[in-house]
């Protein structure tokens, strides 16, 4: 039996994202399910923590609940940092008890991109996951993000490393993994009576640069922007549509715009912050009607969201803007892309025709292709071979 430890990021910070832990929990779940011992680990700043580590203490408890009991090790820096060393504060377990576990592993799965080097060196075997595909190798090129090396490098997306991709490769040899969605906790749940296609967002971001004839140009990349530019969407069709954005308190104007042309908007903070939360709503959903980012559709990155994989498994068919070519996903059966109001229309017209068959293709979708039980068996081929 492998001892795999997942290297987390930001989940402390963001501990009100239930989304955002369900992007970890799909790998640390399935590896258990293969049989690995599972360590859930992340070096977290102490200020993101809140006061007396309330934001780690929820996070404990939330981890407990998905059985990782006594399997969770987070450490934040001490302050000090010697000429060979660093010093950590651990908390939920002992520095004797992290140093055994790290020694231990047979692999670091690590999706903190960033992560000290003093850290990885404790561990026989690395693999990085590359959940940003485009980004990261634009950071890691513009030295934005110190990436230290790793023994394996792994990757979401689909034109990585090929000659479609509009990003360097960083000279590195990129496996390609689907991204995962842990079936087991995502049941396919039909209900032909839920009335809105939805989606979990957030509306800022930040900004990034492209090359244009020789030039660095910045462009802002974020949801805000894309949703904007859809926001006459509900003129073209009688589906209802709404987002759980996070947005801040002085987007009234935003709000208002998008209210206007037929949107609902509700708070995703409050309706989605625990991941059993986050589950609900998209079981309460009829699909998914979902932007990307700027960043996706300039870069082709061949890219799908996490969380589109949970509404697929659930049996509720995606409606997603189009980043570029896959060679996999069999879109027109249960997963849909656009590039215009018009085709999203006419995507929503097409599931809704059709409504059962959709969700169960969308199902099927995902126990296809982003089984997470199946990628975490090749990542455990790769990596530790």
């Amino acid at each position: 039996m492998a001892t795999v430890v997942v290297s987390s990021y930001r989940t402390i910070k963001f501990i009100e994202g239930g989304g955002h832990f369900w992007v970890y929990m799909q790998y640390v779940q399935a590896l258990r399910q293969s049989g690995c011992e599972v360590y859930w680990f992340e070096r977290f700043d102490s200020r993101d923590a809140g006061p007396q580590m309330f934001r780690a203490e929820i996070l404990l408890r939330r981890l407990k609940r998905f059985g990782l009991d006594g399997k969770v090790i987070l450490c934040s820096d001490a302050g000090t940092k010697h000429a060979r060393s660093r010093e950590y504060h651990y908390f939920g377990t002992t520095p004797s008890a992290a140093r055994a576990a790290f020694e231990r592993a047979d692999l670091l799965l690590n999706f903190h991109y960033a992560l000290d080097p003093e850290l990885l060196a404790s561990f026989r075997r690395t693999a990085l996951v590359d959940i940003d595909p485009g980004l990261l190798q634009e950071w890691m090129s513009n030295g934005e993000i110190p990436v230290a090396p790793h023994d394996v490098y792994f990757t979401t997306g689909d034109t990585v490393g090929t000659t479609a991709a509009r990003f360097p490769d960083c000279g590195l040899d990129w496996v390609h993994i689907r991204p995962a969605v842990f079936l087991d906790l995502w049941p396919y749940t039909y209900d032909p009576s839920c009335e809105a296609f939805t989606t979990v967002t957030n509306w800022w971001g930040g900004w990034v640069t492209e090359t244009v004839h020789g030039r660095d140009v910045p462009y802002e990349n974020n949801k805000r922007v894309a949703y904007l530019a859809l926001a006459e969407l509900p003129h073209l069709t009688s589906q209802p549509l709404e987002l759980a954005a996070c947005m801040a308190p002085d987007d009234t104007e935003d709000q208002l715009t998008m209210e206007r042309h037929g949107w609902r908007l509700r708070p995703a903070l409050e309706l989605t912050r625990t991941p059993e939360m986050y589950r609900s709503y998209i079981q309460g959903s009829r699909g998914e009607l979902t932007c990307v980012k700027a960043s996706c559709i300039k870069q082709q990155n061949g890219w799908i969201s996490d969380r589109s994989l949970c509404y697929l498994a659930t049996g509720k068919p995606v409606v997603m803007q189009d980043t570029g070519p896959s060679s996999y996903l069999p879109f027109g059966e249960g997963i849909f892309r656009f590039t215009t109001p018009a085709e999203a229309a006419e995507a929503l017209a097409i599931v809704n025709a059709d409504y059962e068959r959709h969700c169960l293709a969308a199902r099927s979708v995902a126990e296809t292709y982003f089984d997470a039980r199946k990628i975490s068996e090749r990542i455990l081929d790769v990596a530790l071979t």
